[in-house]
């Protein structure tokens, strides 16, 4: 007959417990305006001394977070979660329900998003697996992510590219933030892939041929966007918007306010000479945006537009000298016919006229061989690789 296990030393009991405590991550929502403050500040403790991260400025953070001013929360719940150990913030993580993402794509997919973490896999296993808790009750069946809060905003995770800051409005994270998702389970859904571009270079003068033939062949007009008539051409950017993207991996629709409540937000810093319609017979049938890099005057606030980081925004955005194409799409009968040719030259002349000397391209999927293809035409080479990841909610 086996003997009882002999009962440890009392002193020995107390140094495991205190391991234990100092060692338990606690995952709870934020729950008060302190715990929210908490929640976005967390990323100035990560990012500390890292020379390429961009702070976002704090109230704007706020704003986009808050229900009542962002219209995405009309058709999508998301909760907000604190990881502590030994009451210190860990990390961080939302659990995002799009309604409109899957009633889309007809699936029941939750989303992780604005993650960050310490390296230490107890936390990011917590933090993910709060974040399945939270999609199981609500029925659905898997989580999917980085997404803050979907794909029409910051999408994916950096997993090639860290060299470089990033370009505006995509994201940036530590080069261990890989290994943690993946340490919790989560495999790769899908590659985003970011070009870039040296504006000053003059593209192959076969494609600019190329370019120019078909834009004559088809009756092709390029025009700036007109923003003194701002709604009616935010309706039609909007149509060719959710025609072009609708069969793309991942895509979702913009709602009316959404779409409107990003134009206005956007406003402050784009130039009309890079927001261009391309039409046939006075129909839009294709439509590109570039924006310049925000991100080279943001870095320059640390978070804060006031009192004097108004006074720093107005000196620096006169000085950005490179720009991000964030989106060319095409309706699909006008496919395949050369118009992402005639706009990306477009974009490159007008870049240049306004002084940009270089640029990125961003996002495309991994698998758009078309769409990649045509933009090494133009001399731009693949230097940054985002990840998607996904995971089956257990049953």
């Amino acid at each position: 007959m086996a003997s009882a296990p002999e009962e440890l030393p009392s002193t020995l009991r107390e140094r495991q417990f205190t391991r234990a405590y100092e060692t338990e991550v606690k995952v709870d929502p934020v729950s008060s305006p302190q715990d929210l403050d908490r929640f976005i500040k967390f990323q100035w403790e990560i990012y500390k001394g890292d020379p390429h991260w961009v702070a976002p400025l704090f109230m704007e953070r706020r704003d986009f977070l808050d229900p009542k001013k962002n219209p995405f929360f009309e058709n999508a719940e998301m909760e907000l979660f604190l990881a502590r150990r030994h009451g210190q913030v860990v990390g961080r993580v939302a659990a995002i329900e799009d309604r409109n993402y899957n009633a889309f794509h007809g699936e029941k997919t939750a989303n992780f998003g604005f993650f960050e973490s310490l390296d230490d896999a107890d936390v990011a296993q917590a933090l993910l697996a709060r974040v399945e808790e939270w999609a199981k009750a609500r029925g659905l069946d898997r989580v999917m992510g980085p997404a803050s809060p979907n794909s029409n905003y910051e999408w994916g995770l950096l997993v090639d590219g860290f060299g470089s800051d990033p370009s505006v409005q995509m994201p940036y994270n530590p080069t261990y933030y890989p290994s943690l998702i993946e340490g919790a389970g989560f495999h790769k859904a899908k590659d985003l892939w970011a070009f870039h571009i040296d504006i000053a270079v003059d593209p192959d003068p076969k494609v600019v041929r190329i370019a120019d033939k078909i834009r004559a062949r088809e009756k092709v007009t390029v025009r700036m966007v007109n923003v003194k008539d701002f709604y009616p051409e935010l309706d039609r950017i909007k149509r060719v918007y959710n025609q072009a993207w609708e069969k793309n991996w991942g895509f979702v629709p913009f709602t009316d306010k959404e779409f409107e409540h990003l134009a206005r937000d956007m406003k402050a810093i784009v130039k009309p000479e890079l927001l261009l319609i391309a039409e046939v017979d006075g129909e839009p049938v294709a439509f590109s945006m570039t924006l310049p890099n925000a991100n080279e005057v943001l870095k320059h606030l640390n978070g804060r537009l006031f009192p004097f980081g108004l006074f720093k925004a107005l000196y620096y955005q006169s000085r950005i000298r490179t720009a991000r194409l964030v989106t060319l799409g095409i309706i699909a009968s006008y496919r395949k016919r050369g118009l992402d040719a005639i706009l990306t030259l477009e974009t490159l002349r007008a870049a240049r006229r306004l002084g940009y000397t270089t640029g990125e391209i961003s996002w495309t999927l991994e698998d758009n061989h078309l769409v990649n293809r045509a933009i090494e035409l133009f001399g731009c080479r693949k230097y940054k690789t985002y990840r998607v990841y996904d995971k089956k909610v257990a049953t």
